[in-house]
């Protein structure tokens, strides 16, 4: 633990003295981002920012339920037409299926849902023809 700054002694002096013999234990030497520069220094201040880099972290988010679902399969719609192979396109509209079908039987919270489970047979033969397979 930190000692606290002994009465009279100057603010700065006691600081470098903590920061110089933190860094002679080693206390610096192994923390995560050494050495790399700080993330986020081209973009505008936020000051918000901490905040959303923690909603990120812990896979979070603001939206109710039912509109993460909606951008969940609009992300796998993409991704699955990016596919390398069919049976790619097939297992990732199989999980958002899954999710879709689920949250049919029980609805989710937040605007309706409005989503029905892709016909994962006409996705894929879209993709076969874009593909010129």
């Amino acid at each position: 633990m930190t000692e606290r700054k002994p009465p009279g002694a100057p603010f700065e002096s006691w600081v470098d003295k903590q920061i110089r013999e933190a860094t002679e234990r080693g206390d610096f030497a192994h923390l995560a981002g050494v050495g790399k520069p700080l993330p986020h220094l081209d973009r505008p201040y936020d000051e918000l920012w901490w905040i959303k880099e923690k909603m990120h972290r812990e896979n979070l988010s603001c939206l109710p339920p039912s509109l993460v679902l909606r951008k969940e399969a609009e992300d796998a719609l993409e991704k699955a037409s990016h596919a390398p192979t069919e049976a790619a396109l097939r297992r990732i509209l199989t999980a958002v299926n899954e999710r879709i079908r689920e949250a049919l039987r029980a609805p989710l919270e937040g605007p309706p849902l409005r989503l029905k489970p892709f016909d994962i047979d006409e996705v894929a033969r879209n993709w076969r023809e874009n593909r010129g397979s």
